[in-house]
């Protein structure tokens, strides 16, 4: 299946803002963004939001919370601490990292109940990625007050 946005993005620039970004994936995939993007700004009113890595993602205190990005599979909604969440509805990583996601299809598969309380986990449950180099490669759990 060829996906829009990546035709998009070879005929233009890459994405600078969450902005460009949303714009340029497929129609579903915006609705779905969006979605995601007005809950994470509602429930997480501290974080900061840039592209990171080209994709969007937020930030707490300079570390990485919540993120989304278009794949294969749909749009992948990933929580850097996730695994810890002991959400069965998160899929975690590779192992390597404490990494959970889940994929959407479709806007009507967003739980925004289940959406607000991974939120608050995530914002309670971190690992200091924002320090990971600094601890060549180790991740060390942030005590959140």
């Amino acid at each position: 299946m060829v996906r829009n946005y990546k035709f998009k993005l070879s005929l233009m620039q890459k994405p600078t803002t969450i902005e460009e970004y949303n714009n340029s994936l497929t129609s579903q995939e915006q609705a779905i963004s969006a979605k995601l993007q007005a809950i994470i700004n509602t429930e997480l009113t501290n974080a900061t939001s840039k592209l990171w890595h080209g994709a969007p993602v937020w930030f707490l205190d300079g570390n990485p919370i919540v993120g989304y990005s278009s794949q294969k599979l749909g749009l992948r909604l990933m929580f850097w601490s996730g695994a810890d969440f002991g959400e069965n509805q998160l899929e975690p990583g590779t192992g390597k990292f404490k990494d959970a996601s889940i994929f959407y299809t479709s806007v009507e598969q967003i739980d925004a109940h289940l959406l607000k309380r991974w939120l608050s986990k995530a914002a309670n449950i971190q690992w200091d990625y924002k320090n990971i180099v600094k601890r060549r490669g180790k991740l060390v759990k942030i005590e959140v007050a």
